[in-house]
């Protein structure tokens, strides 16, 4: 459904956007993350139309974004990461002034505000100025707008940046609803928020792809390592790293921490090792008090630290 070959973006010298390429399905939720700065908005911007590439081609259907740019923006809706709202008008105003923008025809109108209204939760604030609501629900304004002409696709810049926790919530239920029916890409730098609603994510580091995949496909191939970490008391490091390194397959036996007679290790190993009934047999043979033994797993926060940790 979306086609990007060779997208760059240059900011006179700076280098936003280096020669990035993805395709995304219809009906695909895709997060793009990446640190502050790494070019996920500048990368949305030129999906929209709202900035021109420096080089490289974008297609969404069958239309190009050089010479039917206009086309796009018809199947498109976006969410910029602070939504233009008209701060002094009702939030029924507002919706109603935004559908006779995109041209829904006058006897249809109602019906889709009511259906938006029930759907981003605006019920009980449709008669209030926009000024007088929270992050929370102004966001969520912003998102009727964007999906106001039932757009194919829906295109969302950090749709839950300054909210709270229960507000993010609020949104990601939104997204999850709406999801079933439209093809989403959405920037974030909350990993919790990508795990829990997309298929997929596409991480940027300085420009650059750095990862894309599913989210269980990263964490399997993300790194050839396994870590166990170890707490004692009654046990010192050097003696433990003797007996401990003893174990055939150990590559690395790092102290983290030892404060008030607890003893935190942690180990290296291959990924290909399992090694744990090892560890615990020779553990039984001492006198030491074991009060953790854990094998750490991959999580979407660790890929991405390791992936962007040169920023």
């Amino acid at each position: 459904m979306i086609q990007v070959e060779n997208l760059t973006k240059y900011y006179d010298d700076v280098r936003a956007v280096d020669q990035i390429n993805f395709d995304i399905q219809k009906g695909e939720v895709t997060g793009l993350l990446g640190p502050n700065g790494a070019g996920k908005t500048t990368t949305l911007r030129m999906l929209t139309g709202f900035l021109r590439p420096t080089s490289g081609r974008i297609q969404v259907k069958d239309y190009s974004i050089d010479t039917q740019a206009l086309e796009i923006k018809k199947i498109l809706g976006y969410l910029p990461e602070s939504a233009p709202l008209y701060h002094e008008m009702l939030v029924f105003d507002y919706l109603s002034y935004v559908a006779n923008i995109r041209q829904i025809p006058t006897t249809d109108q109602l019906s889709r505000i009511r259906e938006l209204a029930e759907l981003c939760g605006l019920n009980e604030v449709m008669h209030k100025p926009i000024a007088e609501l929270s992050k929370g629900y102004k966001q969520r304004v912003g998102l009727a707008h964007a999906m106001m002409d039932d757009p194919e696709i829906l295109i969302l810049d950090e749709p839950t940046s300054g909210l709270d926790p229960n507000q993010i919530v609020e949104i990601r239920d939104i997204i999850r609803r709406i999801r079933k029916e439209k093809t989403v890409i959405l920037s974030t730098h909350i990993l919790s928020e990508a795990e829990a609603t997309c298929d997929r994510v596409i991480i940027i580091n300085q420009g650059k792809i750095a990862a894309d995949g599913n989210i269980e496909s990263l964490k399997q191939s993300a790194g050839n390592t396994n870590l166990i970490n170890l707490a004692f008391r009654s046990a010192d490091f050097e003696t433990v790293k003797k007996e401990i390194a003893a174990i055939e397959g150990i590559d690395e036996i790092v102290k983290v921490d030892e404060i008030d007679g607890l003893l935190q290790v942690r180990l290296s190993l291959p990924s290909t090792t399992d090694l744990r009934a090892d560890i615990y047999r020779k553990i039984k043979q001492t006198d030491w008090i074991l009060l953790e033994f854990y094998q750490e797993t991959q999580t979407l926060e660790s890929i991405f630290r390791e992936l962007t940790k040169e920023n």
